[in-house]
């Protein structure tokens, strides 16, 4: 019985934060403008940089999770691509 309530409690945690960042994704694509992607397009220039910013960002909001979710929304809203992110 008690392993059923984890499970249950892992599929609801992942459901959660799939429902996330698809709804991260979705305002991402309706909020950003052409000034959010030449930002992303000069800080991605340079993978240097670029690692840098990414820590940075990670550090201040203190989740890797959430880092990685904000990249794959700006890869699906077309802010950036495979390479870049």
């Amino acid at each position: 019985m008690e392993s059923l309530m984890v499970i249950i409690k892992l599929l609801g945690g992942l459901g959660l934060f799939i429902y996330g960042m698809k709804i991260m994704g979705d305002g991402l694509e309706n909020a950003a403008g052409d000034g959010l992607k030449s930002i992303l397009e000069k800080v991605t220039k340079n993978p240097i940089i670029a690692v840098i910013v990414g820590a940075i960002v990670t550090a201040v909001i203190q989740s890797s999770s959430a880092t990685t979710v904000m990249v794959v929304g700006f890869v699906n809203a077309g802010l950036m691509n495979l390479a870049q992110a």
